[in-house]
């Protein structure tokens, strides 16, 4: 996604919520003064009862920890979890693969066709969500938005997925995203932000190259690898789901989508000097989008990097992008690394 909170095609880390327990002492049936001593006993034995059936807040986790003290004690318990985890690790290590263009190494074992199928879910969820708001294809805005991927599909190397543009009416909503398989939703309140072609062309660039990196099918795999991972902590170390849950969010699955939000700039500003498009204009573009942008939390905390890094990190791709601007020819050849993305996932050569 381009815009921080906006719905995107991914899986989200499960927590189990913590126990709701409450105080006895706010149970407590009142005793009156006075009366029989049969009526005192009776009301004695009602609250004992009561304080029976008060489950205490801590001790399923006491369970759960003296459970976890006791099964470390079984060789057969310890031997277990070694197979568990070499299993999981050959996993892991069968699972990685390099993006190209980036070099990173990432874990993914959602193929192209488990990635399409989900997708074809999210498109029509899309769809579903803003039926009556989407411009028509012959509406000049729609027209406009589509002038600009014509040119830049042809240096993404994905020209063989049936591409679709949408024009979502919504000023409100300054965002765009690509859904894998070549469905392209743009809200109407990002046009004013990206300002000329060049700005839109930064834009769609960094969507188009979520979709050419397999960006969905990383995500996907990352969370369920995050699940099991935790469920596989909790039953070993009785520690208490919701914590582990929220360790595992800041140190592995936010900065994995900080990353991945870096590459999709890199490659998109490879791919819109391809195209014939300023890369240049790409500064400008975060700065308004920085100045536009209300509220912005502390990186660690977000799934995107800052603005600041976003515009710092450009500026050093500039030389290279610019490079690569003027050894263009600007007929819409399909650039160099196209070709390895085509090798590396499967899709078949013009």
């Amino acid at each position: 996604m381009f815009a921080r909170g906006l719905t995107s095609t991914r899986l989200f880390l499960r927590t189990f919520p913590q126990s709701t327990g409450v105080v006895a002492s706010k149970l407590r049936p009142v005793i009156p003064s006075g009366g029989s001593g049969l009526k005192l006993q009776q009301q004695q034995q009602q609250q004992r009862a009561v304080f029976m059936r008060l489950p205490p807040t801590y001790q399923r986790f006491r369970t759960r920890n003296q459970w976890a003290e006791r099964s470390w004690e079984d060789p057969n318990f310890r031997r277990f979890v070694g197979v568990v985890i070499s299993g999981g690790g050959a996993f892991y290590a069968y699972n990685l693969e390099t993006v190209p263009v980036s070099g990173r190494r990432r874990f993914n074992f959602f193929s192209v066709e488990m990635e399409a199928l989900m997708a074809q879910q999210a498109y029509a969820g899309v769809k579903e969500s803003y039926q009556g708001q989407i411009l028509s294809s012959s509406h000049p805005t729609t027209r406009y938005v589509k002038r600009v991927m014509n040119r830049l599909i042809p240096v993404s190397g994905l020209e063989d997925l049936k591409w679709e543009v949408f024009v979502i009416k919504d000023d409100s909503i300054k965002n765009a995203f690509v859904i894998p398989g070549g469905k392209v939703f743009v809200f109407s309140g990002i046009l004013s932000i990206c300002g000329d072609e060049d700005g839109l062309a930064t834009v769609m660039s960094h969507e188009i190259a979520h979709t050419v990196a397999h960006h969905a099918s990383e995500r996907m795999s990352k969370s369920v690898l995050a699940i099991v991972g935790l469920l596989f902590l909790s039953v070993v170390s009785g520690t208490d789901t919701s914590f582990l849950g929220n360790i595992m969010d800041l140190v592995y699955l936010r900065p994995g989508s900080r990353r991945q939000e870096a590459e999709a700039d890199y490659i998109g500003l490879m791919m819109m000097a391809q195209a014939c498009y300023d890369p240049s204009m790409a500064v400008g573009l975060w700065e308004r989008m920085e100045k536009a942008q209300e509220f912005e939390p502390p990186q660690f905390l977000s799934t995107h990097p800052a603005h600041k890094t976003r515009i710092r990190n450009i500026k050093e791709w500039l030389p290279e992008a610019l490079q690569k601007l003027e050894n263009s020819e600007c007929t819409g050849r399909t650039m160099d690394y196209a070709l390895e993305f085509r090798k590396a996932f499967g899709y078949p050569n013009q």
